[in-house]
């Protein structure tokens, strides 16, 4: 993510005015790497989370209600030591004097550390020794130094003379972006890709293609309008799911990627880790299940496959019998021992010659019955081959939608619940049942369309089959994504026929709920409930229609936020 330098910029300045001054009321540390202030001030203060997380390092006020330890970490005890009661001095980049919490945001070396007046290290996140580093040590008792600074130009400080000048050597003769990020300092790749887009409408351009003139203005106006000066949080969405973030407007993306302002730096800070840190641990909560799951459904895949080729290969039966005939016809110029057989085919209208392999260890009598054998082994193999592959494909997209169910699983419940249908299906190993009992069962997802209409949507195979065979009226409607792996939706209709308007948000919704929600007139089934009906031994979630009509319907990712009730 583009933490640069100038994103930095805008964060400090933004929290300055809102918490300079504010007193320190709680410190705690949820995380590892992870610490909480909350602060109290006139202008109301906050909770200001301080992250030295290698992959997200990051510092904004924050909503969020994070789980502390029972037992706060010996780090958290020391800042409640040395901050508790403390207002804040100053936000700065970089610190000067005073007792200092100060926030690394060096990619995976980020560190949070506490000096003294003397600006010596009272203690920090992560301890680094001579063995570790030899250049640069943290540990307490030793003086802190900043960071080496990076042999590079500060953007607003280079006049556009300077810029003439770098443009005009020979290492110049590169990508604009490229040449970018190795003479300034602070830039991103996706600002260094965006002010080369902005100039020559390409990402990559080549400096020699360019005007050195106008682009040396271009980016002298650039650099004047960078952070604190130029300020917009912008949140960047792809498939219904944060993916970016910057100070700027972006338009390198074009309709690729949905930009959406945000009130502050610190919501937009809040809501896009608050969202991906929840999908990366429940992806780390799911990921046995998924791995075990993905397993059988990859083996179950190749077992279908090589089945439907012996089953390609009983086509030709047919073949078998009639060379049994043939054989059968010509035993009396066969002898033991003769390794091929040329006669005439008399099931051909040529009658044109024929060669039949024999085995020269067998009678002809016994070549003639293996013939007739084969034939009826292959015709016995068709009939179980058939069989299995019809059950194997129903085994196939059972584990299919379940690896639908994991991927959109929004909580603990969630995974438990899908979990103890997989116990159940004997295709996981047994958990335990004491922790299991204390859950209540989930709900169904509830939705209000536009017109009013109930909207429930199933999390889960089981809760499928509670939601359409026996909470669901009769007269409600069902709907389902055809011919992808899904979730069942009900429109709760009380005897009212929805309007169009109310079915189409359910389709999106069915669709959004699916394999399909990155498609495009995306096809969906609505059935009133009452043409519903389960086949015995049919697997969770599975159900079987016969009267319906098609919808086509786009899914939008900001819909089920919009018309969500709980």
């Amino acid at each position: 993510m583009p933490f640069d330098a100038m994103f930095l910029t805008a964060v400090a300045a933004e929290l300055r005015p809102a918490l300079v001054g504010a007193r320190v009321d709680k410190v705690q540390q949820p995380a590892r790497d992870t610490v909480v202030l909350q602060l109290r001030g006139r202008d109301g203060g906050g909770r200001l989370l301080l992250s030295a997380n290698g992959n997200r390092p990051r510092v904004h006020l924050t909503q969020a209600q994070l789980e502390n330890p029972a037992q706060p970490p010996m780090f958290c005890m020391l800042l409640r030591k040395h901050l508790a009661g403390g207002r804040l001095a100053d936000i700065r980049q970089p610190a000067a004097d005073r007792k200092h919490l100060i926030l690394e945001l060096v990619g995976r070396n980020s560190n949070l550390i506490l000096t003294g007046p003397d600006g010596r290290i009272l203690d920090c996140l992560r301890r680094v020794d001579f063995e570790m580093s030899e250049l640069r040590q943290l540990l307490p008792g030793l003086f802190y130094h900043e960071p080496p600074r990076q042999d590079r130009r500060i953007p607003q400080e280079t006049t556009e003379a300077e810029l003439l000048a770098l443009l005009d050597r020979p290492d110049a003769a590169m990508r604009l972006d490229k040449w970018l990020l190795a003479h300034f300092a602070g830039l991103s790749p996706l600002i260094a890709r965006e002010l080369s887009f902005r100039f020559s409408g390409e990402t990559d351009a080549p400096i020699p293609t360019l005007d050195a003139a106008r682009l040396a203005a271009f980016l002298t106006a650039e650099f004047a309008a960078l952070p604190p000066v130029q300020m917009q949080p912008m949140l960047m969405w792809k498939d219904g799911a944060p993916t970016d973030f910057t100070y700027r407007d972006i338009r390198q993306y074009g309709g690729y990627l949905r930009a959406e302002p945000c009130e502050s730096f610190s919501a937009l800070l809040d809501r896009f880790y608050t969202e991906t840190d929840h999908a990366e641990r429940m992806r780390q909560r799911s990921q046995t299940l998924r791995k075990a799951i993905s397993n059988l459904h990859e083996r179950t895949r190749r077992k279908l496959e090589l089945q439907r080729q012996e089953l390609e290969a009983t086509h030709d039966r047919e073949q078998l019998r009639r060379q049994g005939d043939i054989v059968t016809a010509n035993l009396h110029a066969i002898t033991r021992g003769q390794t091929l057989l040329r006669a005439e085919d008399f099931y051909d209208e040529d009658l044109r010659e024929i060669e039949i392999p024999l085995k020269p260890n067998l009678s002809p009598q016994q070549n003639a019955a293996r013939f007739y054998k084969d034939y009826a082994r292959a015709k016995h193999a068709e009939q179980v081959l058939t069989q299995q592959i019809a059950q194997g494909e129903i085994e196939e997209a059972y584990l299919g939608g379940v690896l639908e169910e994991l991927a959109r699983a929004e909580n603990e419940r969630d995974l438990s619940e899908i979990r103890a249908e997989l116990e159940a299906g004997g295709y996981v190993r047994p958990a335990d049942r004491r922790k299991q009992a204390r859950q209540q069962p989930s709900k169904p997802m509830h939705f209000r369309s536009s017109d009013g209409f109930d909207i429930f949507v199933g999390r889960n195979n089981r809760q499928n089959d509670q939601l359409s065979l026996k909470t669901a009226r009769r007269d409600d409607l069902w709907l389902h994504v055809q011919k992808f792996h899904g979730t069942h939706v009900i429109i709760a209709c009380a005897g009212i026929q929805p309007p169009d308007e109310t079915i189409t948000e359910a389709a999106e919704l069915a669709a959004y709920y699916s394999e399909a929600r990155e498609g495009q007139n995306v096809p969906v089934d609505v059935t009133p409930v009452r043409f519903l009906r389960k086949p015995n031994g049919a697997k969770p979630g599975m159900v079987v229609y016969d009267r319906y009509r098609t919808v086509l319907v786009t899914p939008d990712a900001a819909l089920p936020a919009r018309l969500r009730v709980e």
